[in-house]
């Protein structure tokens, strides 16, 4: 099993570039959420921008931290298909995540109940807080 990725480090990454599977940028990060027993960084947040000159549809996506590596000239490379973060469920990086909303998140990345974050977040009761915004 891999070390967790560490707090500071992953708060680092705020402001740079988010780059997909094949290394093209996507977007940029914005924040990160942190397990709220552990503190450990749960997922990467990333504005995605829209298509066109204005940017309209531009979404605020959540990527699962562990697939996620600071690399240099690039920011952060996440272990993604850039067309499939677009397609994640969004989120509201100023609000905390609920299990339920993670379990959802976790089935979009192909993340099963069994394994990695899924089946950490599956543990909780239903309704629970799982994820929080780190505090400034």
């Amino acid at each position: 099993m891999s070390e967790p990725l560490p707090l500071p480090h992953a708060i680092g990454w705020v402001g740079t570039s988010l780059a997909d599977l094949e290394a093209e940028a996507v977007g940029e990060v914005q924040s990160v959420y942190i397990d709220s027993t552990s503190h450990e960084p749960s997922w990467v947040v990333a504005k995605l921008p829209g298509e066109g000159r204005r940017g309209r549809g531009a979404r605020i996506v959540a990527v699962p931290a562990d697939v996620c590596a600071g690399a240099p000239g690039v920011g952060v490379w996440a272990a993604v298909d850039g067309a499939h973060m677009r397609r994640a469920p969004v989120v509201d990086p100023t609000r905390p995540l609920l299990r339920e909303h993670e379990l959802v998140m976790c089935e979009h990345f192909g993340i099963g109940e069994e394994v990695g974050r899924a089946a950490v977040v599956a543990e909780s009761a239903e309704g629970a807080i799982t994820s929080i915004p780190p505090r400034s």
